[in-house]
């Protein structure tokens, strides 16, 4: 069927006058549902306010979810942490045309500490429009970039991505343009992917993505399929994101209603079919290979390389596969220009990064700032510092892939091959941060552990080599570990990098190489001490009572093994022989009678 080519103009206008009227957002993004937001909206959508209530995406700033915004007459007043327990107090605020002081966060999310050192190009609209109207997209300069792709000749459209500088955002930072030309110069039947599949533990950038303004990445990939020649896409995400998945399928639906897919897009002799795939969600299926082998019906497993996908891919054919993120730089570039998008940056790495921000930190969310950006500023401008009054120990880049980075690196900025000169990478933007109650070899342990079950199993290196791993490391967390082993962790993580088959198990041994080359002296204590300074590891610590005890005899209820001993109203004692270490007594004491060490 050929659509007509429709009058983006009136949409544009009708969601201008949507985005002007008087309203209420709330963001209903998976961050923001599971910090209550949805009871908050339906109680807004209840009250008598005479205001239109919205949803929206994520702004960024998960800390503060559920986050309200207020626009009245063009002035946003937002309010953050609003729950169904001090949502009625906010509605009657906004009947008496009052602040909630206690609520309010500021008037614009540039006057908050947590954006100021941010440059959100890719994540403009994040909390700002309803993900599932089209209109409100369309407001905020949507589908200008297809119409500035498709005014020029394919070719030159990839020549401005390399002209931008743009890498791609999955991890491994290869030059976008240069892997379209690629597929670009290939006749015939040809695919186009968008690799929305994301297992890092705590990062979830593509996800607040595909939730918060999916049709920024369905353009990207329409101008990307101009570019190449293709006339037939996939948006592969894993299933454990039925939200994405939803507004994702949604704007696909809506682009079709009006001729922005399919046949004869905006008039042109240009035609792209796009549909989404979903995955089982499976770590390894985020390395391009296993992806395609996962989209065929096969067992998600590397391939080895070449053939690379853009020479044989899905289905045996040319194919080009990108990041949720980099599709979303290619609609930024081709809006603003190449030009002004490679002003931003630096001299290796252009634009902007996309970053989950978790950890012990006040302020975690979803933040993009400019490539060169000093690391510290990650930590303290926009994380806020640390939490409870604790002291910064660690920050780790690139999630389960990447490597520990001490205090004396944060100067270090935001880059490349600056991070993997020191023994890290940037990944796909997963950044936690660790503090003195932190234990470097147990964070260590917890990523080989992750990686060993997450190993799809097909090449030696990373099915045993990290089966080993785990098992030396779980020998220095528990104390009974010897120098010996310390030097047989590094020597086997050494042969993992250099000889397993994909970029995720080479990759798998760097947080604990970095972290014996940045926390050594803990890696000691642990072994030649049997001590953990961040009284973590369970069995090298050791619980005895104190003179504080008051007899009452609720650690004596607690131990599973009976080793507290005492009369009522007396002092009492823990065996240690008979201890297991497990706790439960620390746990359960009300009067701070009971020491950990």
């Amino acid at each position: 069927m050929i659509h007509p080519t429709i009058k983006l103009e009136e949409l544009r206008k009708k969601g201008k006058t949507d985005l002007e009227k008087n309203r209420i957002t709330i963001g209903l993004a998976t961050c923001g549902i599971s910090a209550g937001a949805q009871p908050v909206y339906e109680a807004l959508k209840k009250s008598d306010l005479p205001y239109e209530v919205d949803k929206t995406g994520c702004a960024g700033m998960c800390y503060a979810e559920p986050i309200v915004t207020v626009i009245n007459n063009g002035k946003k007043t937002i309010y953050g942490y609003v729950t169904e327990e001090n949502v009625q107090e906010l509605i009657d605020s906004i009947k008496q045309n009052k602040k909630h002081k206690q609520l309010f966060l500021a008037h614009e999310l540039e006057d908050l500490e947590f954006y100021k050192k941010q440059k959100r190009l890719v994540m403009n609209n994040c909390g700002t429009i309803n993900p599932y109207k089209l209109e409100h997209y369309l407001a905020k300069e949507g589908y200008q970039a297809l119409q500035n792709a498709i005014n020029k000749e394919p070719l030159e459209v990839v020549e401005d991505i390399k002209k931008s500088g743009l890498r791609g955002r999955g991890g491994a930072g290869f030059p976008t343009g240069l892997k379209w030309s690629f597929l670009a110069e290939k006749k015939g039947k040809k695919y186009l992917i968008c690799n929305g599949d994301e297992g890092d533990p705590g990062a979830f950038m593509n996800r607040t993505l595909m939730e918060s303004d999916p049709y920024k990445i369905i353009e990207g990939m329409t101008i990307g399929a101009y570019a190449t020649g293709c006339e037939e896409g996939i948006i592969y995400t894993r299933a454990e994101y039925p939200l994405a998945i939803k507004i994702l399928q949604n704007a696909i639906d809506e682009a079709y209603k009006k001729g922005l897919l399919g046949q004869h897009i905006l008039g042109k002799k240009f035609n792209f079919d796009l549909k989404i795939q979903q995955g089982a969600g499976a770590f390894v299926c985020g390395e391009e290979s296993a992806l395609i082998n996962s989209l065929e019906g096969k067992r998600g497993q590397p391939n080895p390389r070449p053939p690379f996908p853009a020479q044989k891919g899905f289905r045996g054919l040319p194919t080009l596969v990108n990041n949720v993120g980099t599709w979303g730089h290619v609609t930024t570039i081709m809006r603003i220009t190449p030009e002004k998008y490679a002003e931003i940056g630096t001299t290796k790495t252009k634009g902007t990064k996309i970053i989950c921000l978790t950890g012990k930190i006040k302020r975690t969310g979803v933040i993009e700032v400019p490539f060169g950006i000093p690391l510290k500023d990650l930590v303290y401008s926009i994380g806020g510092g640390m939490i409870d009054n604790t002291k910064f120990k660690a920050l780790l880049s690139g999630g389960p892939a990447g490597g520990f980075l001490p205090k004396n690196k944060l100067d270090t900025p935001l880059d490349y091959e600056t991070l993997q000169e020191l023994g890290t990478i940037i990944g796909s933007g997963g950044f936690i941060v660790a503090n003195d109650k932190s234990c470097i070899v147990n964070i260590a342990k917890f990523f080989i552990n992750f990686t060993q079950q997450e190993s799809c199993g097909k090449c030696t290196p990373c099915r045993e080599g990290s089966k080993r791993l785990l098992e030396l490391l779980t020998k220095v967390t528990r104390g009974i570990a010897t120098p010996q082993d310390l030097e047989k962790i590094e020597e086997l993580s050494h042969f993992i990098q250099d000889t397993a088959l994909c970029g995720l198990g080479q990759n798998a041994a760097n947080p604990v190489l970095s972290s014996i080359k940045s926390f050594n002296e803990e890696y000691d204590l642990h072994i030649k001490q049997k001590k953990c300074p961040a009284l973590v590891c369970d069995n090298l610590l050791t619980y005895e009572i104190n003179k504080d005890c008051i007899g009452c005899g609720n650690c004596k209820r607690h131990c599973p093994v009976n080793a507290i001993t005492g009369e009522p109203k007396e002092m009492h004692v823990i065996n240690q022989e008979t201890c297991i270490k497990c706790g439960a007594c620390y746990h359960a004491c009300a009067f701070n009678s009971i020491d950990r060490k």
